[in-house]
């Protein structure tokens, strides 16, 4: 047992001249290990007599337990100075400056969503919103929309499961406001809007406002004043020139194709096709639920990307959905 103390002795200086905790467990097996030092050592305690067995054991676990005590303090020590290095490479200077937070902003379509809801609003109609996953029946029958339209066509619409679609106008909202009110209706139903489309001028995902008005005696010149007094006011001048075109929509009768012309501008002159239009099919109003003898009215939808890109002087619609700061921040 004389060889205890120089056994400790080792074990402490081994130790000491670790800094890896892994290095630290192949030392330990050197001395506490099936063939470490101090196991060897305590082969020998079967050969003592049974007079010097007993201190020699006691000496034994002493010194057992004082390497597992150095063992221990020195594992300690190299996870302190690990973490106190860790911490000191990860620390934060408090005296920066700190990172701002930039503000968001509005995008040019939903501030042209917000522009034209005011001024209907201005004039006494209401705004509606619906589901975006529509009914074929919502979508295209109840306004009119024969099985064999273009439209129901997976050419232009897209299909979901179940038998439902993702809506290609807002006008499905005309159908669902004017079945649960009672006339007078006015309403504008802004919204998202999907078709089977994508160039510099179309996108799959686009944005719509229906505008319906519909009471007894509403006729096709209150479509034209409502709707060009809303033009003159959106693009905030009287010297625009406005057209109603013939045109054919199953959903009214008679149909128009809404043109306006800029008195100046890159435009000046310039015919622009900028909403479908008419009065309400008689077909449809009975969808409504309503007698068509009795409550006439008109309909209109406007793309709200197309009155954003002539507002800004925008060639090409993708930009709205590039997500480039730097065209979006000119709007804010």
């Amino acid at each position: 047992m004389d060889n205890l103390d120089g056994i400790i002795a080792d074990a402490k200086a081994n130790f000491d001249s670790i800094t890896d905790l892994a290095a630290l467990e192949q030392a330990k097996a050197r001395f506490l290990g099936k063939s470490g030092a101090l196991t060897e050592l305590q082969k020998g305690l079967g050969k003592l007599s049974a007079e010097e067995r007993p201190r020699a054991g006691a000496l034994f676990n002493s010194a057992k337990v004082q390497i597992e005590a150095l063992l221990q303090a020195r594992r300690d020590a190299i996870e302190t100075a690990s973490l106190e290095a860790r911490l000191a490479e990860e620390a934060l200077d408090v005296t920066l400056p700190g990172r701002g937070r930039s503000r968001g902003g509005i995008h040019p379509v939903i501030r042209t969503w917000q522009r034209i809801e005011a001024i209907f609003r201005s004039v006494g109609f209401d705004a509606a919103d619906g589901p975006e996953i529509e009914t074929d029946w919502h979508n295209f029958t109840a306004l009119n929309q024969p099985e064999n339209h273009p439209a129901r066509s997976m050419h232009d619409t897209f299909y979901v499961e179940g038998g439902l679609l993702l809506r290609t106008h807002t006008s499905p909202m005309q159908v669902r406001y004017a079945r649960t009110h009672k006339p007078p209706i006015k309403v504008i139903s802004p919204g998202r809007t999907y078709r089977v489309d994508s160039d510099a001028t179309h996108s799959p995902m686009f944005h719509q406002v229906e505008g319906l008005w519909l009471d007894e005696n509403v006729s096709f010149a209150d479509l034209k004043g409502v709707y060009t007094d809303f033009l003159r006011r959106f693009f905030e001048t009287d010297e625009l020139q406005v057209r109603f075109r013939p045109s054919f929509f199953p959903f009214t009768e008679p149909s128009a194709e809404i043109d306006m012309a800029f008195a100046s501008g890159p435009h000046k002159g310039r015919w622009l096709e900028i909403s479908g239009a008419g009065q309400v099919h008689p077909n449809v109003v009975r969808n409504f639920g309503l007698d068509p003898e009795r409550y006439t009215g008109f309909a209109f939808g406007s793309g709200l990307e197309r009155l954003t890109m002539l507002r800004y002087g925008i060639d090409d619609l993708r930009l709205f959905y590039d997500g480039d700061l730097r065209f979006l921040r000119q709007f804010n």
